[in-house]
């Protein structure tokens, strides 16, 4: 199975990879022995990867007509980088899947230095998911509390190494118990398969969890997960959780003026209604109120408190303020955060400081939010 060509530029990023510009610097002094490898990798088969790992640590900048913000930390004020070696977006499913599986594995190995987490397998609700806990332990006051993870990937990769990048700091940092979840991918799975498996791992935690000590969070294709599951948990009556966190990705469909300014500044490119194009939308309607929920106010407004986060760089930006605006005019808490100067999903980079403020955010917005 090969990507569609429309979806990006050979060798730039693509949408919903999520993988921290730059983030690669510090990944490059991963411990030996991590693999680099998502333990499933899954598409709608739940199959591992396959194949020879040749992924480089190298890094090349992207190119970009502006400079750094003088409100960006000395660390972040550098061009995007990208992963030397990136495979053209033509190639197989299985070399895009192996590459960026290596790639988030060595993100995920620098979390684990800077962040000390444990880490189990296990299935909830017949999803596979990865639980990962603070070193130390939940803190006490968050042991009646739980945080899902939807991971990033553009819908075709991400699960495990991915979902650890994502999960580890939050874990950390506030002390959470963190479930990380392998929903199912295109291609070999579409809209709305991944819906389906967050809602069963949730509607599994209910019998553990009241759904007001339940938190959903995720970034880039993992923010507009988290809005279509709340928007698919609400369609089948189940109790909201409480309270959701979008990340470079949200409930408004991607567009408006960051996707055109968004290139000028990290030379990334995207052609026209390419979030549509990706193949796990291939059969979606737009109609459907669970793929955008900001068409749909009635659903909208039945939305928990929602957090969401990007830099001003980011391509998702826009998507996040007309998300950030319709909950507010529907009368739903809506906490955007913006960091000048930062590109899609920077806090994927833990030794950025702008990174270590977002995880306090998150941690103090869940906490804030959800019931003890």
């Amino acid at each position: 199975m090969k990507l569609a060509t429309y979806i990006l530029a050979a060798g730039v990023i693509p949408v919903g990879m999520c993988a921290a510009p730059g983030a690669m610097a510090g990944a490059q002094d991963a411990p030996p022995g991590s693999s680099g490898k998502s333990p499933t990798s899954n598409g709608g088969d739940r199959q591992p990867s396959q194949g020879k790992d040749e992924t480089t640590a190298s890094i090349k900048p992207a190119p970009g007509l502006f400079g750094p913000s003088v409100y960006a930390s000395s660390a972040a004020s550098k061009p995007p980088l990208i992963p030397k070696g990136t495979p053209p977006a033509t190639s197989d499913m299985m070399v895009l899947r192996q590459f960026w599986d290596a790639y988030n594995g060595r993100l995920a190995g620098r979390m684990k230095q800077v962040y000390p987490v444990k880490i189990r397998r296990d299935t909830i609700g017949g999803i596979p998911v990865e639980i990962v806990t603070p070193a130390g332990g939940v803190k006490p006051q968050h042991r009646g509390r739980v945080l899902v993870n939807l991971h990033g990937g553009g819908f075709m990769w991400g699960a495990g190494a991915g979902g650890e990048v994502e999960a580890i700091p939050i874990a950390a940092v506030g002390g959470f118990e963190v479930v990380t979840v392998d929903y199912r991918m295109a291609p070999e799975a579409h809209f709305p398969a991944a819906s389906e498996d967050v809602a069963a791992v949730y509607r599994a935690l209910l019998k553990r969890y009241q759904a007001k000590s339940i938190g959903i969070y995720g970034c880039s294709a993992g923010g507009i997960l988290t809005a279509q599951s709340v928007a698919y948990i609400i369609q089948k009556q189940l109790p909201v959780p409480g309270a959701i966190g979008t990340f470079c990705g949200s409930a408004a469909e991607i567009g408006g003026d960051t996707v055109k300014l968004a290139p000028t500044t990290t030379g990334e490119s995207f052609a026209e209604d390419f979030e549509m194009n990706l193949p796990y939308f291939k059969d979606a309607r737009r109609d459907d109120p669970t793929l955008f929920a900001v068409k749909s106010p009635e659903l909208l407004k039945r939305f928990p408190p929602t957090l969401l986060i990007a830099g001003s760089r980011d391509f998702t930006l826009s998507s996040l303020f007309q998300t950030q605006r319709e909950l507010t005019r529907v009368g739903v808490v809506a906490e955007l955060h913006a960091w000048d100067g930062l590109a899609h999903a920077f806090f994927m980079d833990p030794d950025l400081p702008e990174s270590k403020e977002t995880y306090k955010v998150v941690s103090d917005f869940f906490t804030r939010y959800l019931r003890p």
